[in-house]
This record gives structure tokens, C-alpha cells and sequence, in this order.
């Protein structure tokens, strides 16, 4: 259960009334592989094998979903078990994180230590740069893919307490879409349920709601998806990973206006 009527006080103009209204409810929920604990990710607790998988692959501790050999979610003890094929070359210092620094919230996005690994993942993976990804969309597309988004996020539409990230191809039919309260969590389940598919991201764009920050941007980086674009505003961090990597970035898509902030030339009238 992830929303919860509660009772209220609401004015409304010259009133002043009792009311119900229905928020979400977040819940912290613990990634363990093979027995160690990696990860604890407070999140909205729905689509939770999507988001451990969408967050394993965007910290780079998996390039395949056929790593994984078995996944058990226990929704009443908040806990995503893994098993995996093989022995991981997992970075020590992650399994030596003590329990508050394993802690991804719903607002800051991905820490230091996982930020800095997921940069080493892009840097050493070959045919990691997306520059060379010469697509284009025709702006249409993209509007009417944001308007697609906002129709499927139900729990944005009911509560207002959440983002939402859809994963479209470009034709602009939607492949998926995913809420959570925290923005990341979104963007980390819509790529964990077309990483379970097998889907080409690289013949692929990501919407989202939230704002355009170096975290988000980096997880699209790491699945080579070669365009974001959100309802909301670039911060300076996500422009220059998207700049550094040929990614093309828009914000502020909104009726008939957006900016485009680096790769321009992805968009044709």
C-alpha cells in the first residue's frame, strides 16, 4: 500500500472545511545482493524489481539483466534479494559504507560514491559516447510525448506527490512509464522495466517530470539514451554532463515551448 487517505483542513476561497484528501506513503527499502546489503533507496514501494534493477544498471554493478539468477521482493520486510550468475567485481568501498552512507533519499539522488562510479562505467565502457547518435525528432513529437506522460501518471494526477519518467521511441509510441516520489527512482524503474526487455535505448527518449540534474542525466548517459526532456528546468550539473556527452537536453517543455539546451540539431520543426 503506497497512498493513505487522511483527513484534512481545506479553504477554499471565504471556506474553511473538513475534507479527505490522499497522500502517498514512502518507504525505505534495502537492495542486498548475495547477501550484502548495497543499498537502502526511500522510495514509493511499487515496481520495486524495476527499480532494483533500473538502479543496479545505472550505478554500473550490471551491463545485463541475464547477470541476475534470481530476484525476491519482500514487500512486507522492504527488502529486493539478489542472486547473481557470477562473482561481481563490486568496488570494496561500497560494501564498507556504513548504513547511513548506503542511505539514497528522495531528494539528493545518487551519492558521491555511486555518482563516482557511475562516471568510471561510462568512461570505460566501449561505445559509450552517444555524440555519434545522430537521430532526430521532430518537435511535435516530443510535445505530444510530454502530454502522454502526464495522462499515464495517474498517481501525479490524483495526489500531486510524485514524478513520473516515460521512455518512448521515436515514432513516439510510449514503452513505459513509472512514478515515485523521488525523480531518480522514476527515471531508475522506467530503465529497469526496458532493461528487463532488452529494449535498444539508443533508438530511445526519456521524459520526466523533475528537474534536469547530474544524477539524472548520468543514468540516461549510462543507458545511452541520446535525449532527455522534462516538464521541469536544467541545473548546470546535468547541461554539462549532457554537453560533455553529446546528449541532447530540454526543459521547460510546456504547451508549445521548450529550451533546448545542448544538441540542437536533434530537433527539426
Amino acid at each position: 500500500m503506497y497512498e493513505r487517505k487522511v483527513k484534512i483542513t481545506r479553504i477554499l476561497k471565504d471556506q474553511k472545511y473538513e475534507d479527505i484528501d490522499t497522500v502517498l506513503v514512502e518507504s525505505s527499502v534495502d537492495i542486498i545482493i548475495n547477501s550484502n546489503p548495497i543499498a537502502s533507496i526511500i522510495c514509493l514501494p511499487s515496481d520495486l524489481k524495476e527499480l532494483a534493477v533500473g538502479f543496479l544498471f545505472s550505478i554500473g554493478i550490471i551491463n545485463s539483466y541475464t547477470e541476475i539468477k534470481h530476484i525476491d521482493v519482500e514487500e512486507d520486510k522492504s527488502k529486493i534479494n539478489l542472486n547473481m550468475k557470477d562473482q561481481l567485481e563490486i568496488k570494496s568501498e561500497i560494501f564498507k559504507l556504513n548504513s547511513v552512507s548506503r542511505v539514497i533519499d528522495t531528494t539528493c539522488g545518487i551519492p558521491s560514491p555511486w555518482r563516482n562510479i557511475i562516471k568510471e562505467k561510462i568512461i570505460d565502457a566501449e561505445g559509450s559516447d552517444i555524440a555519434g547518435n545522430n537521430i532526430q525528432l521532430k518537435k511535435k513529437i516530443i510535445f505530444d510525448s510530454m502530454i502522454k506522460m502526464q495522462t499515464e501518471t495517474q498517481l501525479f494526477r490524483k495526489t500531486g506527490g510524485c514524478h513520473g519518467a516515460a521512455i518512448f521511441d521515436l515514432d513516439g509510441n510510449i514503452l513505459g512509464v513509472k512514478e515515485d516520489i523521488g525523480r531518480h527512482n522514476a527515471i531508475d524503474k522506467v530503465i529497469g522495466e526496458l532493461f528487463m526487455k532488452d529494449i535498444d535505448f539508443e533508438r530511445t527518449f526519456l521524459t520526466t517530470t523533475g528537474r534536469l540534474t547530474g544524477d539524472s542525466v548520468l543514468k540516461a548517459i549510462r543507458a545511452k539514451i541520446p535525449l532527455i526532456a522534462s516538464l521541469s528546468a536544467a541545473i548546470e550539473s546535468g547541461i554539462n554532463f549532457a554537453f560533455a556527452y553529446g546528449q541532447t537536453l530540454i526543459g521547460f517543455v510546456r504547451g508549445s515551448k521548450m529550451n533546448i539546451y545542448t544538441r540542437p540539431d536533434r530537433i527539426i520543426m
